[in-house]
């Protein structure tokens, strides 16, 4: 049986869906539980139950301090080695990503489960397409980003879940393989040129300045969004790999539309 946490988020939804619409038995893991999931709280090691287990697909408890996704990673590792859990699929961050305010907890994962016994491997996640988009702002008719002319090997996200339930579902073909899923580079003036806008390009201190004065933002996140903002711009995270297209057997979802739609949806109302 497969089992995928944070099956109640956007990848881990995703992932248990595509498990599904291949005939593949599969549950999910969730702090906020659907019907036929199991409750799991990462945060709570009573709570992480892996019996009955035999692929576990970690999706990444991010979004914390580096610390505490550590020590949910960790958690899980040791909870899944307890139960017999024979192989782990971790998502994690594309390898030009080290760079990345969030990347020490990936590579510090990825050593956990490499050491820890059992079978892995390990999804090197592209950023996504969607958070691409997503983090321009627009001003005026149009859109303004940190980026500059920087491009990015961005993905949708549909296509990382569908790998993951690809490898997911026949682990012992994947043993012991490390995947760097990115995609064709874009930039911001291909996806601000596809929603019929101009870009304007604002400096990263300009970029700091206004993280630090989003109160919604906790404390970590300023960092964070800076260091993609640096990387992209400066060509951290433009690498090519061939094994997500490998992977899916078939051409990637188109990034730049994937990306223009996310940042469609915050374009101010008349």
């Amino acid at each position: 049986m497969i089992m995928v946490t944070g099956a109640s988020g956007q990848l881990g939804s995703q992932i248990l869906k595509q498990l599904s619409d291949r005939g593949v038995d599969a549950f999910g893991g969730s702090r906020t539980p659907a019907a036929g999931m199991r409750y799991l709280d990462l945060d709570l090691t009573e709570s992480i139950d892996f019996s009955g287990v035999r692929t576990l697909v970690l999706v990444s408890a991010g979004y914390a301090e580096d610390d505490q996704v550590v020590d949910r990673h960790e958690a899980a590792v040791r909870a899944a080695v307890r139960d017999g859990v024979e192989h782990v699929v971790y998502t994690s961050v594309t390898t030009g990503g080290d760079h990345l305010g969030f990347a020490l907890a990936h590579r510090a994962t990825e050593r956990m489960i490499q050491t820890s016994g059992m079978g892995w491997t390990i999804l090197r996640n592209g950023l996504y397409a969607e958070l691409f988009g997503a983090l321009m702002s627009w001003r005026g008719e149009g859109l303004e980003s940190p980026f500059g002319a920087g491009a990015l090997a961005a993905v949708a996200r549909d296509d990382l879940a569908e790998a993951a339930a690809i490898v997911a579902s026949a682990p012992e073909r994947h043993g012991a393989k490390i995947y760097d899923l990115v995609g064709p580079l874009i930039d911001a003036v291909a996806v601000a040129e596809h929603l019929g806008v101009r870009h304007r390009s604002i400096d990263l201190a300009e970029y700091r300045r206004r993280l630090l004065g989003d109160t919604a933002l906790l404390p970590f996140q300023p960092s964070l969004l800076a260091s993609i903002a640096t990387a992209v711009r400066h060509g951290f995270l433009n690498g090519a790999s061939s094994d997500l297209r490998n992977l899916l057997g078939r051409p990637l979802t188109d990034a730049v539309v994937i990306a223009g739609r996310a940042a469609a949806v915050s374009v101010p109302t008349r």
